[in-house]
C-alpha cells in the first residue's frame, strides 16, 4: 500500500507533504504538553522498528499479497507519537528497500498516518467509564486495528484513482487497484486481532503502558 516515485503529480505530491507536515506539527505539539514528552520516546522508537519490519511480513491473499501495516496498533499504543513513527519508518522503508518513494514519503504519511491518529482517538473511548473493562479494551482494540487499516486502503484508492498517469492502461490499472484493496479486507481482521491481543496482554501485565495515551 505505498505509492512509489513517478505516479503521482508535482502538486498532489507537494500536497501530501504539507498535509504531512501539518500532522506532524500537530503531533509533536500534543506531545510537547505533556508533562514528561519523552517519557514514551523508548516505547516509540520500539514501535517504529516494528512498523518498519512489519513490511516485510507478507501474507497471501490470491490473487495478490498484502503486509502489515500496525497503523491502528500504532494509533492505539502510542497515540500522537504515531505520526511522526510512521513517518520515520516510511523514510528508512523507502531508502533502505525502495519501498515506496522520497518523492511520495508525504502522501503515504497521510495514507497510513491519519488513519494511525484516527485509531488513538478510538482507542481513548475506553476512557468513557470503566476505562480498563476488558471487553470494552479488547472491542475498540480491534476497532482500532481493523478501521485504521480500512481508512487507509480508502485514502489509497481515491488517490490513486484520481491520479492514474495519463500513460497508463485506465481499466487495467483500475482493476489492479480494487483486487489490491480487496486483498486488503482480510488483513483488516488480522490487525484487528493483533491489536487486541497486544492491548490486552499490555491491559494485563502493565497497564501504565497505556496511561496518557
Amino acid at each position: 500500500m505505498h505509492i512509489p516515485d513517478g505516479i503521482l503529480p508535482v502538486p498532489v505530491s507537494a500536497g501530501g507533504y504539507a498535509v504531512a507536515a501539518a500532522a506532524t506539527w500537530y503531533s509533536l505539539r500534543k506531545i510537547n504538553q505533556k508533562e514528561n514528552p519523552r517519557e514514551d520516546v523508548p516505547k516509540a522508537a520500539l514501535l517504529t522498528a516494528a512498523f518498519f519490519v512489519a513490511s516485510w511480513i507478507h501474507i497471501p491473499v490470491p490473487p495478490a499479497s498484502v503486509h502489515l501495516v500496525l497503523n491502528g496498533l500504532l494509533g492505539a499504543v502510542l497515540g500522537y507519537f504515531a505520526f511522526p513513527a510512521i513517518v520515520i519508518g516510511l523514510f528508512f522503508q523507502a531508502v533502505m528497500f525502495q519501498h515506496g518513494g522520497l518523492t511520495t514519503l508525504g502522501a503515504n504519511a497521510v495514507i497510513m498516518g491519519l488513519p494511525a491518529l484516527a485509531a488513538h482517538y478510538i482507542f481513548r473511548l475506553r476512557n468513557l467509564g470503566d476505562r480498563w473493562n476488558r471487553t470494552k479494551v479488547a472491542v475498540l482494540g480491534f476497532l482500532s486495528g481493523s478501521l485504521a487499516v480500512g481508512i487507509s486502503v480508502a485514502i489509497f484508492i481515491a488517490v490513486l484513482l484520481t491520479n492514474l498517469p495519463s500513460q497508463l492502461d485506465a481499466p487495467t490499472e483500475m482493476t489492479a487497484i480494487y483486487a489490491l484493496a480487496i486483498a486488503h479486507l482480510p488483513l483488516m481482521g488480522i490487525e484487528g486481532v493483533i491489536t487486541t491481543m497486544l492491548v490486552l496482554f499490555i491491559r494485563r501485565v502493565r497497564p501504565t503502558i497505556l496511561d496518557g495515551v
